[in-house]
């Protein structure tokens, strides 16, 4: 798979879309590196991924996201030698009325897509707050991987930022899983490839 599929279409934490709640129903696709893209989470052999300790840590945290926030589902999901792609879905059954107050249309598997970019006086200060939102859930992953391998001895450090991208229509949510589910094998071409730092 061409390394330069995805190129500039992640949006860093610190700048995101000012006129999108990141609590909204939707479909979000997540990378998290780790700290110096250090290979905490094992390394590719034979086009598979093989976990460390660290990895097993956090593939089994990333599925267990659900249980701790509601209204949260998960798309496809892969642990990379130092770094992670996952779909986050908010589903929130019971948002209808928010969604027409909000100008936002439904379109199937929990992707939203918004008709304006338009946002209430105000409101956007308060976009991001909240337990159920991208951050809230990425920031508890994270923090509960790195604690829970240094509980058992293993050294491990995120980046302090991580990337996201709104997926806006079902072929692009294709796509994306298809690159997630790919994404061992093509480990020679990724973007995020680098030699092994962590040892």
């Amino acid at each position: 798979m061409n390394k330069g599929k995805f190129q500039n279409k992640y949006r860093i934490s610190s700048i995101r879309a000012q006129w999108w709640d990141y609590g909204w129903n939707g479909a979000y696709f997540i990378t998290i590196c780790t700290q110096d893209r250090k290979h905490y989470f094992g390394e590719i052999q034979n086009n598979k991924m093989v976990l460390s300790e660290v990895g097993i840590i956090a593939d089994l945290l990333w599925h267990q996201i659900p249980i701790h926030h509601k209204n949260v589902e998960l798309g496809d999901f892969v642990v990379m030698p130092n770094h992670i792609h996952g779909i986050l879905i908010i589903d929130k059954q019971s948002n209808n009325i928010d969604n027409v107050q909000t100008g936002r249309v439904e379109t199937g598997h929990a992707l939203s897509l918004t008709t304006s970019p338009f946002q209430k006086p105000g409101s956007q200060r308060f976009q991001n707050i909240g337990k159920n939102t991208i951050s809230s859930i990425v920031g508890s992953y994270k923090s509960a991987v790195t604690k829970h391998a240094n509980r058992l001895g293993y050294p491990h450090q995120w980046q302090k930022l991580f990337y996201d991208n709104i997926i806006r229509s079902n072929n692009d949510y294709q796509k994306i899983s298809d690159y997630i589910v790919s994404n061992p094998e093509n480990w020679a071409k990724d973007k995020f490839k680098t030699e092994d730092k962590s040892k």
